[in-house]
């Protein structure tokens, strides 16, 4: 169990971390994040998780856990509506289209390096106009230059 070892004087204890959680779909948000987000508390969220976590040396050995309801990306969103999203159903589409695609489900466990090499097993270059159909994030066209980025690393 992955944990942070606290020393109280002369206890030593391992407090558990809990596991990052993703929707399917924040998997590719994740590799396309390039420091914008919806509002200062998504993008410092995102800039916690993304930038300085996932990004960063040993980033790779990350574990998450893949759920269907908010995860750590979606705490500070300013479309949550409790365990849940202002526009639920497109959210939903996105998750369906993302996990089919990833193989994802539910409860499934797999670290940020072999979820990169999934996507890059699973998704080519073009893919997404129809994986992330809906997406307000797509025409930016940062996920597609990251797409490009990881698949060129893993050639």
């Amino acid at each position: 169990m992955a944990g942070l070892t606290v020393s109280l004087g002369k206890e030593t204890r391992l407090t558990p971390v809990p596991p990052m959680t993703f929707r399917p779909h924040h998997f590719l948000c994740a590799l396309g994040y390039q420091g914008k987000g919806y509002d200062d508390a998504f993008t410092a969220n995102m800039d916690e998780v993304v930038a300085k976590g996932l990004h960063q040396q040993g980033g790779d050995n990350t574990v998450i856990t893949v759920t269907t309801s908010a995860d750590v990306i979606c705490q500070p969103c300013p479309h949550r509506r409790g365990q849940g999203c202002a526009k639920q159903a497109q959210i939903d589409a996105l998750d369906a289209r993302h996990a089919e695609r990833l193989e994802l489900k539910a409860g499934d466990e797999l670290s940020w390096g072999a979820a990169k090499a999934r996507i890059a097993a699973k998704v080519k270059s073009g893919d997404l106009s129809e994986l992330c159909a809906g997406c307000g994030w797509l025409e930016a066209g940062m996920c597609e230059a990251a797409l490009a980025r990881l698949l060129a690393q893993s050639a």
